[in-house]
Protein backbone atom coordinates (compact mmCIF):
# COMPACT_ATOMS: atom_id res chain seq x y z
CA UNK A 1 0.00 0.00 0.00
CA UNK A 2 1.71 1.32 -0.66
CA UNK A 3 -0.72 4.58 -1.34
CA UNK A 4 2.53 7.69 -1.85
CA UNK A 5 1.10 10.82 -3.04
CA UNK A 6 2.67 11.32 -5.93
CA UNK A 7 0.14 14.16 -7.96
CA UNK A 8 0.81 17.44 -8.23
CA UNK A 9 -3.33 18.76 -7.87
CA UNK A 10 -3.60 22.56 -7.70
CA UNK A 11 -6.26 24.31 -5.34
CA UNK A 12 -8.34 24.38 -8.18
CA UNK A 13 -8.95 21.16 -8.50
CA UNK A 14 -10.21 20.85 -5.01
CA UNK A 15 -12.93 23.31 -5.75
CA UNK A 16 -16.88 22.82 -6.15
CA UNK A 17 -17.08 21.78 -9.87
CA UNK A 18 -19.94 23.17 -12.33
CA UNK A 19 -23.01 21.41 -11.25
CA UNK A 20 -22.07 21.91 -7.54
CA UNK A 21 -22.69 24.57 -4.94
CA UNK A 22 -21.63 25.61 -1.67
CA UNK A 23 -24.23 24.24 0.30
CA UNK A 24 -23.81 20.85 -1.20
CA UNK A 25 -19.96 20.78 -0.37
CA UNK A 26 -20.72 22.25 2.82
CA UNK A 27 -23.72 19.19 3.65
CA UNK A 28 -20.93 16.69 2.36
CA UNK A 29 -18.19 17.91 4.76
CA UNK A 30 -20.51 18.78 7.67
CA UNK A 31 -21.03 14.60 7.49
CA UNK A 32 -17.34 14.19 7.04
CA UNK A 33 -16.65 16.14 9.91
CA UNK A 34 -19.46 14.35 12.01
CA UNK A 35 -17.42 10.91 11.14
CA UNK A 36 -20.34 9.71 8.68
CA UNK A 37 -19.23 6.98 6.02
CA UNK A 38 -19.47 8.49 2.04
CA UNK A 39 -20.97 5.31 0.13
CA UNK A 40 -20.89 4.72 -3.51
CA UNK A 41 -24.61 6.00 -4.50
CA UNK A 42 -23.90 8.75 -1.93
CA UNK A 43 -23.68 12.51 -3.12
CA UNK A 44 -19.56 13.83 -3.18
CA UNK A 45 -18.17 16.02 -4.68
CA UNK A 46 -16.25 15.67 -8.36
CA UNK A 47 -13.16 16.33 -6.32
CA UNK A 48 -13.64 14.05 -3.58
CA UNK A 49 -14.38 11.13 -6.26
CA UNK A 50 -11.35 12.07 -8.25
CA UNK A 51 -9.35 11.77 -5.46
CA UNK A 52 -10.31 8.78 -4.58
CA UNK A 53 -10.16 7.12 -8.30
CA UNK A 54 -6.53 8.61 -8.46
CA UNK A 55 -5.19 7.31 -4.95
CA UNK A 56 -7.44 3.95 -5.04
CA UNK A 57 -5.99 2.97 -8.51
CA UNK A 58 -2.49 3.72 -7.37
CA UNK A 59 -2.70 1.52 -4.92
CA UNK A 60 -3.99 -1.19 -6.93
CA UNK A 61 -1.07 -0.76 -9.24
CA UNK A 62 1.30 -0.96 -6.23
CA UNK A 63 -0.01 -4.09 -5.26
CA UNK A 64 -0.20 -5.73 -9.01
CA UNK A 65 3.28 -4.30 -9.68
CA UNK A 66 4.72 -5.12 -6.44
CA UNK A 67 4.15 -8.88 -6.83
CA UNK A 68 7.28 -9.02 -9.58
CA UNK A 69 10.14 -8.43 -7.44
CA UNK A 70 9.08 -11.35 -4.97
CA UNK A 71 7.81 -13.76 -7.60
CA UNK A 72 11.23 -13.15 -8.82
CA UNK A 73 12.48 -15.20 -5.65
CA UNK A 74 10.06 -18.15 -5.39
CA UNK A 75 11.94 -21.18 -7.29
CA UNK A 76 15.09 -19.76 -5.34
CA UNK A 77 13.71 -19.73 -2.04
CA UNK A 78 16.16 -21.34 0.07
CA UNK A 79 13.62 -24.02 1.84
CA UNK A 80 10.68 -25.87 0.01
CA UNK A 81 8.61 -23.75 3.60
CA UNK A 82 10.66 -20.43 2.17
CA UNK A 83 8.89 -21.23 -1.16
CA UNK A 84 5.36 -21.86 0.00
CA UNK A 85 5.02 -18.62 2.24
CA UNK A 86 6.87 -16.50 -0.67
CA UNK A 87 4.09 -17.96 -3.14
CA UNK A 88 1.11 -17.37 -0.53
CA UNK A 89 2.80 -13.42 -0.27
CA UNK A 90 2.36 -12.95 -3.85
CA UNK A 91 -1.08 -14.30 -4.11
CA UNK A 92 -1.56 -12.37 -1.40
CA UNK A 93 -0.32 -9.15 -3.37
CA UNK A 94 -2.08 -10.11 -6.49
CA UNK A 95 -5.71 -10.46 -4.28
CA UNK A 96 -5.12 -6.65 -2.46
CA UNK A 97 -5.01 -5.40 -6.06
CA UNK A 98 -8.12 -7.30 -7.41
CA UNK A 99 -9.79 -5.83 -3.81
CA UNK A 100 -8.84 -2.84 -4.38
CA UNK A 101 -9.62 -2.77 -8.03
CA UNK A 102 -13.20 -3.36 -7.02
CA UNK A 103 -13.60 -0.88 -4.39
CA UNK A 104 -12.30 2.01 -6.92
CA UNK A 105 -15.01 0.73 -9.34
CA UNK A 106 -18.01 1.38 -7.03
CA UNK A 107 -16.77 5.03 -7.98
CA UNK A 108 -17.64 4.49 -11.98
CA UNK A 109 -14.51 3.71 -13.22
CA UNK A 110 -13.97 0.72 -15.31
CA UNK A 111 -10.96 -1.69 -14.10
CA UNK A 112 -9.69 -1.76 -17.85
CA UNK A 113 -8.95 1.75 -17.99
CA UNK A 114 -7.07 2.16 -14.87
CA UNK A 115 -5.39 -0.37 -15.85
CA UNK A 116 -4.88 1.04 -19.75
CA UNK A 117 -3.92 4.22 -17.63
CA UNK A 118 -1.15 2.43 -15.70
CA UNK A 119 0.35 0.11 -19.18
CA UNK A 120 0.56 4.15 -21.02
CA UNK A 121 2.27 5.83 -17.99
CA UNK A 122 -0.68 7.70 -17.00
CA UNK A 123 -1.03 6.24 -13.61
CA UNK A 124 1.57 5.91 -10.72
CA UNK A 125 2.44 3.17 -8.56
CA UNK A 126 4.29 3.17 -5.50
CA UNK A 127 8.26 3.95 -6.20
CA UNK A 128 9.47 1.48 -4.11
CA UNK A 129 8.75 -1.60 -6.77
CA UNK A 130 11.36 -0.01 -9.06
CA UNK A 131 13.93 -1.44 -6.90
CA UNK A 132 15.95 -4.71 -7.72
CA UNK A 133 15.63 -7.48 -5.34
CA UNK A 134 19.43 -8.73 -5.66
CA UNK A 135 19.60 -11.70 -2.90
CA UNK A 136 17.54 -13.67 -0.94
CA UNK A 137 17.78 -10.85 1.77
CA UNK A 138 16.04 -8.41 -0.02
CA UNK A 139 13.01 -10.61 0.30
CA UNK A 140 13.25 -10.07 4.02
CA UNK A 141 13.69 -5.85 3.87
CA UNK A 142 11.26 -5.86 1.07
CA UNK A 143 8.47 -8.12 3.96
CA UNK A 144 10.05 -6.26 6.84
CA UNK A 145 10.61 -2.78 5.89
CA UNK A 146 8.55 -2.65 3.06
CA UNK A 147 5.06 -4.06 3.96
CA UNK A 148 6.10 -2.58 7.20
CA UNK A 149 5.96 0.95 5.73
CA UNK A 150 2.47 -0.01 3.83
CA UNK A 151 0.88 -0.68 7.44
CA UNK A 152 1.66 2.27 8.73
CA UNK A 153 -0.13 3.87 5.54
CA UNK A 154 -2.82 1.36 5.60
CA UNK A 155 -4.01 0.89 9.03
CA UNK A 156 -4.98 4.48 8.89
CA UNK A 157 -7.32 3.65 6.23
CA UNK A 158 -9.71 1.12 7.84
CA UNK A 159 -11.00 4.64 9.36
CA UNK A 160 -11.01 5.92 5.03
CA UNK A 161 -14.45 8.34 4.90
CA UNK A 162 -15.41 6.01 1.94
CA UNK A 163 -16.81 2.91 2.71
CA UNK A 164 -15.89 0.21 0.17
CA UNK A 165 -12.07 1.70 0.60
CA UNK A 166 -12.27 1.26 4.17
CA UNK A 167 -13.65 -2.44 4.52
CA UNK A 168 -11.18 -3.42 1.91
CA UNK A 169 -8.30 -2.24 4.08
CA UNK A 170 -9.44 -4.54 7.37
CA UNK A 171 -8.46 -7.96 4.91
CA UNK A 172 -5.68 -6.20 3.38
CA UNK A 173 -4.09 -4.97 6.53
CA UNK A 174 -4.03 -8.54 8.13
CA UNK A 175 -2.42 -9.99 5.75
CA UNK A 176 0.08 -7.21 5.29
CA UNK A 177 1.09 -7.76 9.32
CA UNK A 178 2.10 -11.10 7.88
CA UNK A 179 4.23 -10.35 5.16
CA UNK A 180 5.65 -7.55 7.76
CA UNK A 181 6.28 -10.66 10.41
CA UNK A 182 7.73 -13.11 7.87
CA UNK A 183 10.24 -10.47 6.44
CA UNK A 184 11.58 -9.29 9.72
CA UNK A 185 12.00 -13.64 10.76
CA UNK A 186 13.62 -14.25 7.26
CA UNK A 187 16.19 -10.86 8.84
CA UNK A 188 16.50 -12.33 12.12
CA UNK A 189 17.70 -15.70 11.41
CA UNK A 190 19.91 -14.18 8.54
CA UNK A 191 21.41 -12.19 11.81
CA UNK A 192 22.10 -15.70 13.42
CA UNK A 193 23.90 -17.24 10.30
CA UNK A 194 27.41 -17.27 9.23
CA UNK A 195 29.44 -13.67 8.37
CA UNK A 196 28.43 -13.69 4.45
CA UNK A 197 24.80 -14.22 5.71
CA UNK A 198 24.62 -10.96 8.25
CA UNK A 199 26.42 -9.73 5.57
CA UNK A 200 23.90 -10.11 2.67
CA UNK A 201 21.31 -8.54 5.44
CA UNK A 202 22.97 -5.53 6.06
CA UNK A 203 23.16 -4.90 2.28
CA UNK A 204 19.59 -5.49 2.03
CA UNK A 205 19.10 -2.91 4.83
CA UNK A 206 21.83 -0.39 3.39
CA UNK A 207 19.81 -0.58 0.43
CA UNK A 208 16.09 -0.59 0.96
CA UNK A 209 15.86 1.81 4.23
CA UNK A 210 16.09 5.37 2.43
CA UNK A 211 13.91 4.09 -0.71
CA UNK A 212 11.38 2.76 2.18
CA UNK A 213 11.22 6.08 3.64
CA UNK A 214 10.26 7.55 0.52
CA UNK A 215 7.13 5.21 0.09
CA UNK A 216 5.47 7.91 2.62
CA UNK A 217 5.56 10.46 -0.38
CA UNK A 218 6.95 13.85 -0.27
CA UNK A 219 7.86 15.74 2.54
CA UNK A 220 4.64 17.66 3.98
CA UNK A 221 5.50 21.10 2.36
CA UNK A 222 5.67 19.48 -0.77
CA UNK A 223 2.79 17.27 -0.85
CA UNK A 224 -0.47 19.57 -1.66
CA UNK A 225 -2.92 16.49 -1.87
CA UNK A 226 -2.32 15.71 1.99
CA UNK A 227 -4.05 18.61 3.61
CA UNK A 228 -7.44 18.64 1.40
CA UNK A 229 -7.34 14.74 1.97
CA UNK A 230 -7.25 14.44 4.81
CA UNK A 231 -10.00 17.44 5.71
CA UNK A 232 -12.13 14.55 3.65
CA UNK A 233 -10.65 12.25 6.08
CA UNK A 234 -9.36 10.10 2.80
CA UNK A 235 -5.90 10.20 5.01
CA UNK A 236 -6.12 10.52 8.63
CA UNK A 237 -2.53 11.21 9.20
CA UNK A 238 0.52 13.36 6.84
CA UNK A 239 3.19 11.89 5.05
CA UNK A 240 5.56 13.21 7.60
CA UNK A 241 3.71 11.92 10.96
CA UNK A 242 3.57 8.42 9.25
CA UNK A 243 6.90 8.58 7.87
CA UNK A 244 7.92 9.02 11.65
CA UNK A 245 5.91 6.68 13.39
CA UNK A 246 7.85 4.05 10.80
CA UNK A 247 11.26 5.03 12.17
CA UNK A 248 10.26 5.31 15.71
CA UNK A 249 9.24 1.52 15.30
CA UNK A 250 11.66 -0.17 12.88
CA UNK A 251 15.21 1.60 13.95
CA UNK A 252 14.73 -0.15 17.39
CA UNK A 253 13.46 -4.05 15.56
CA UNK A 254 17.03 -3.03 13.33
CA UNK A 255 19.12 -2.80 16.69
CA UNK A 256 17.69 -5.95 18.42
CA UNK A 257 18.75 -8.23 15.38
CA UNK A 258 22.57 -6.71 15.11
CA UNK A 259 22.08 -4.43 11.52
CA UNK A 260 22.74 -0.98 11.72
CA UNK A 261 20.71 1.66 9.96
CA UNK A 262 22.74 3.32 7.16
CA UNK A 263 22.29 6.38 8.35
CA UNK A 264 24.58 8.68 10.81
CA UNK A 265 22.61 11.05 11.68
CA UNK A 266 20.13 8.42 13.15
CA UNK A 267 19.57 9.33 17.46
CA UNK A 268 16.60 8.99 19.90
CA UNK A 269 16.04 12.39 20.64
CA UNK A 270 14.91 12.26 24.34
CA UNK A 271 12.99 15.92 24.48
CA UNK A 272 10.71 14.82 21.39
CA UNK A 273 10.35 11.20 22.33
CA UNK A 274 11.19 10.54 18.86
CA UNK A 275 14.24 8.92 16.87
CA UNK A 276 15.93 12.12 14.74
CA UNK A 277 16.96 10.95 11.23
CA UNK A 278 18.91 12.37 8.15
CA UNK A 279 17.51 14.34 4.81
CA UNK A 280 16.22 11.70 2.63
CA UNK A 281 17.50 12.35 -1.36
CA UNK A 282 14.04 13.64 -2.72
CA UNK A 283 16.04 13.82 -6.39
CA UNK A 284 15.95 10.27 -6.39
CA UNK A 285 12.15 9.95 -5.22
CA UNK A 286 11.64 12.35 -7.96
CA UNK A 287 13.48 10.52 -10.72
CA UNK A 288 12.24 6.99 -9.62
CA UNK A 289 8.64 8.35 -10.03
CA UNK A 290 9.54 10.24 -13.39
CA UNK A 291 10.24 6.27 -15.15
CA UNK A 292 13.98 6.88 -13.88
CA UNK A 293 14.54 4.25 -11.61
CA UNK A 294 16.71 1.13 -11.87
CA UNK A 295 13.48 -1.27 -13.23
CA UNK A 296 10.85 1.28 -14.33
CA UNK A 297 11.27 -0.11 -18.16
CA UNK A 298 10.84 -3.61 -16.89
CA UNK A 299 8.43 -3.49 -14.81
CA UNK A 300 5.99 -2.07 -17.36
CA UNK A 301 7.05 -4.27 -19.74
CA UNK A 302 6.21 -7.63 -17.46
CA UNK A 303 2.89 -5.93 -16.44
CA UNK A 304 1.82 -5.10 -20.32
CA UNK A 305 3.33 -8.46 -21.37
CA UNK A 306 1.05 -10.69 -18.92
CA UNK A 307 -1.83 -8.37 -19.44
CA UNK A 308 -1.62 -9.57 -23.40
CA UNK A 309 -0.74 -12.75 -22.73
CA UNK A 310 -3.64 -13.04 -20.11
CA UNK A 311 -6.35 -11.82 -22.76
CA UNK A 312 -7.34 -14.87 -23.80
CA UNK A 313 -8.61 -15.94 -20.03
CA UNK A 314 -10.84 -12.59 -19.70
CA UNK A 315 -12.44 -13.33 -23.36
CA UNK A 316 -13.61 -16.69 -22.11
CA UNK A 317 -14.63 -15.27 -19.04
CA UNK A 318 -16.59 -12.53 -20.45
CA UNK A 319 -18.15 -15.62 -23.31
CA UNK A 320 -19.30 -17.76 -19.75
CA UNK A 321 -20.72 -14.73 -18.19
CA UNK A 322 -22.70 -13.73 -21.77
CA UNK A 323 -23.76 -17.71 -21.72
CA UNK A 324 -24.77 -18.06 -18.24
CA UNK A 325 -27.05 -14.96 -18.17
CA UNK A 326 -28.82 -15.88 -21.68
CA UNK A 327 -29.24 -19.48 -19.98
CA UNK A 328 -30.73 -17.49 -16.83
CA UNK A 329 -32.87 -15.02 -19.33
CA UNK A 330 -34.46 -18.02 -21.07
Amino acid sequence: MYTTDFSRQTQSDASPGPAEDAAQNDRFQARIDADQTIEPKDWMPAAYRKTLIRQMSQHAHSEVVGMLPEANWITRAPTLKRKAILLAKVQDEGGHGLYLYSAAETLGVSRDDMIDALHKGKAKYSSIFNYPTLTWADIGAVGWLVDGAAIMNQVPLQRCSYGPYARAMVRICKEESFHQRQGFEIMATLMKGTDAQKAMAQDALDRWWWPSLMMFGPSDDNSPNSAQSMKWRIKRNSNDELRQKFVDVTAPQAEAIGLVVPDPDLSWNEARGHYDFGDIDWDEFFAVIAGDGPCNADRMAARRRAHDEGAWVRRAALAYDRKTRAKAAA
